[in-house]
């Protein structure tokens, strides 16, 4: 039986997002071919050519920076992503991080694990040795945050628990994250205020070309001797020559990181961890969920959220009618073109939504009565309309 939809899976992706593909509409599965839609996790698409046939990507994580996302712009292609869906675990290694810095946790473990003798020769050498490990309490102290997006404000909220004063900087701070930031997160007027008072600095920011080595040399200049810097965000983030640098002047304490390199996993002052940020069960999940609902509200109906490239655009259906689903360039009388061929086929418009971003622009159409192929051919010829389709009527 020929299924409606058909979805490439480039990784594994938890069963319980890929089961809420109804199986009776949707195809779905790593040797899928001429697919509707990619579903990927880390999987690198720059160089993996895009079948014609695709309409959207979704990637079960934050960070797109395997998708050409430009290119699929270009095209018309919608690119998802998931935030925040993994917010509570890195929240929770983030904290792990604090630790582990605080209480020289790393080192103390490996000294421990090193140790031979009988238990009396451990146990005097636990003695003789402990003291290197000396390590330094929270609370009283000061957490700076640069960047309160989902993963920030849990962050904060969590450190002013463990008895740090909190101080945090996001200029573009959205109005749903401001609505759980706690009050007593402070906030500094600039980023450079944040490096300076931090006794431990946590950066969560998107890899984009403005936050690439965001961390500098001038930046980290600003810190204090002993404050500790963690990185549990992008690699790229940080300026890791600087960060080096820095702890072999004496001019920063440590460096806490997710991903390890030649320049830092064998640092005596870094820590390195594997990459575990979103390495749970839990948050494997919620990702591989929220992607699913995505590319299934595009696909059905046509409805945009949560991508890094489309405006959004969520417009309830209309019970009987048919949708138009238009991606177009964002230029004048898009709407107005459209509007009078629907028109021109005797066509009613019960509903319509238009959303813009950027050089791109979403509309939406709800039409009563039927919608022939035609009609979508001469959609399609209009300058400046990358796609358009016609999807089943809505119950």
């Amino acid at each position: 039986m020929t299924k409606q939809f058909r979805i490439q899976t480039l990784n594994a992706i938890s069963g319980a997002g890929l089961s809420r593909f109804p199986d009776e509409r949707y195809d779905v599965g790593g040797n899928v071919t001429e697919p509707h839609a990619l579903l990927v996790r880390s999987a690198k698409l720059h160089d993996v050519p895009i079948p014609d046939s695709v309409m959207a990507i979704a990637r079960a994580g934050a960070g797109t920076n395997n998708i050409p996302v430009d290119a699929m712009t270009r095209r018309g292609i919608p690119v998802f992503n998931t935030p925040g869906a993994n917010a509570n675990a890195v929240k929770e290694l983030v904290l792990a991080g604090l630790f582990i810095a605080s209480r020289n946790l790393i080192p103390a473990a490996r000294f421990a694990h090193e140790l031979t003798g009988d238990d009396a020769e451990i146990a005097r050498a636990v003695e003789a040795g402990k003291k290197q490990f000396v390590g330094f309490e929270l609370p009283g102290r000061t957490l700076g945050v640069i960047g309160l997006g989902a993963i920030g404000v849990q962050v904060a909220n969590a450190a002013l628990g463990l008895g740090l004063n909190v101080v945090g900087f996001d200029p573009g701070i959205s109005v749903e994250h401001a609505w759980h930031l706690s009050a007593e997160v402070e906030r500094a007027e600039t980023m450079e205020e944040v490096f300076r008072r931090a006794d431990i600095l946590t950066v969560h920011v998107p890899l984009i070309e403005a936050t690439r080595g965001l961390v500098s040399t001038q930046r980290i200049a600003l810190m204090k001797e002993t404050a500790v810097l963690l990185n549990f965000a992008r690699a790229e983030i940080v300026d890791e020559a600087a960060v080096v640098a820095a702890l072999d002047e004496g001019t920063l304490g440590g460096y806490v990181c997710d991903f390890p390199s030649t320049a830092v996993h064998k640092h005596p002052k870094c820590i390195s961890l594997p990459h575990l940020g979103a390495s749970t069960k839990e948050a494997e999940r919620n990702c591989a969920v929220m992607a699913v609902d995505e590319l299934r509200g595009f696909l059905e109906d046509g409805q945009v959220h949560n991508s890094v490239n489309f405006p959004e655009a969520v417009l309830p259906r209309e019970p009987g009618t048919r949708r138009l689903v238009i991606v177009n360039q964002n230029v004048p009388n898009m709407v107005g073109q459209v509007s009078t061929l629907v028109a021109e086929h005797g066509q009613n418009i019960a509903n319509l939504l238009n959303r813009s971003r950027g050089d791109l622009a979403v509309t939406l159409v709800d039409v009563e009565g039927e919608l022939g192929e035609d009609v979508l051919e001469q959609l399609r010829a209009i300058d400046g309309v990358l796609s358009a389709r016609a999807l089943e009527p809505a119950a």
